[in-house]
């Protein structure tokens, strides 16, 4: 019960969160890689990867308890990701310091290898780019150098390719039709159609602290963080014109944005809130958001995000979303839980040292 009033009491009254239902999932080793990649077309869902290498298993999310519908070879590797174009699985190897070596694109539903290349590959809705990301044992992040090239998914072949002058920050926008935002250290700034380069906007950026989660787009709009003359402000551009629609003052320090169900979710040490991106107004405020982390994994900009923080017991876990309509804590993890990863609407943990469970969490 203490559990539950201290829960509620960090949401200002909201409902006390319930125990959540599971779904016991494949066994693991200790050093096998979970990472969550999907939705697949054709109404299929989600996949959980388990990387063990020299097995890659594919699990649906929905059943994680049933073998699994593919397994394949793979080479060994330090680190992996994955993501989807389309129904196409795109995994990355990286080496120690996170450097990404090679991306092997397989089948979403046979697991068969399709095309491989040297370069980290995106996925850009249906499409997918390939970059040579910034060597940086700190955050390879979405900087990168050199060419950009547009992939073709189907068969790895490259469609176009833009050479930049020095560095630049890669933002994804999916949608219809797909674009890729390619943001130079001197600000000039290009939003390009992923499947052919066509620019469907072009201009120029303040200075500011260009990285994984600045600028941030969502939907038509994009939110930047930059320095100013008194001090630091987030400002709202429109897309694909770029032209500055609304400005409004931050404090200083570390402020993390991310898209979080079409609104722009920024967090620093004194809390979370939730801003507007067309406007720049407030939609919700959350002091003790500070406390929670959130959880890694692919996500669209309409997910509501996955935030994971120690109960009060000092055990337990508890799990909360934050959306447009705000936080909620969605209830308690069992003591010993570790490694959690999104995987389409659930949450993929480490329950032992041995197995893998799955929370869905459903609508926020």
């Amino acid at each position: 019960m203490a559990l539950l009033l201290a829960a509620c009491a960090l949401l200002g009254g909201a409902a006390a969160p319930v125990r959540l239902s599971a779904w016991v999932g494949p066994p693991v080793s200790g050093d096998a890689t979970l990472l969550g990649a999907g939705p697949l077309l054709l109404g299929a869902g989600p996949l959980l990867l388990v990387v063990d290498p020299p097995t890659l298993s594919a699990y649906d999310v929905a059943a994680p308890h049933r073998a699994p519908p593919w397994r394949v070879a793979v080479p060994p590797a330090a680190g992996w990701s994955a993501e989807a174009a389309g129904d196409v699985l795109l995994l990355t190897e990286r080496d120690q310091v996170r450097q990404a070596v090679a991306t092997t694109a397989r089948s979403m539903r046979t697991g068969a290898a399709l095309w491989r290349r040297p370069e980290r590959v995106y996925a850009v809705g249906e499409a997918a780019v390939a970059v040579s990301e910034v060597r940086s044992a700190a955050e390879p992040g979405r900087r990168v150098e050199g060419l950009v090239r547009g992939v073709d998914p189907a068969t790895g072949g490259t469609r176009w390719t833009v050479r930049l002058p020095s560095t630049a920050v890669l933002e994804v926008l999916p949608g219809r039709p797909a674009r890729v935002l390619l943001v130079q250290d001197d600000g000039l700034t290009r939003l390009l159609d992923a499947r052919d380069g066509t620019v469907h906007g072009q201009g120029r950026l303040p200075p500011a602290d260009y990285g994984p989660d600045n600028p941030q787009a969502v939907g038509a709009y994009l939110v930047l963080r930059h320095p100013t003359a008194t001090g630091a402000a987030l400002t709202g551009y429109d897309l694909p014109g770029l032209a500055p629609r609304w400005e409004v003052p931050v404090q200083r320090g570390e402020l993390t944005l991310r898209a979080c169900q079409g609104l722009v979710c920024a967090q620093d040490e004194h809390g979370r809130r939730a801003l507007d991106p067309a406007s720049g107004v407030i939609r919700w405020t959350w002091p003790a958001g500070a406390r929670w982390h959130t959880v890694a994994g692919t996500r669209a900009a309409t997910d509501a995000l996955v935030l994971l923080r120690t109960a009060a017991d000092g055990r337990r876990t508890l799990v909360a979303t934050a959306g447009r309509d705000g936080p909620r804590v969605r209830g308690p993890l069992p003591a010993g839980v570790t490694d959690c990863r999104r995987a389409g609407s659930g949450l993929a943990c480490r329950e032992s040292a041995s197995r893998v469970t799955v929370w869905p969490l459903g609508a926020p």
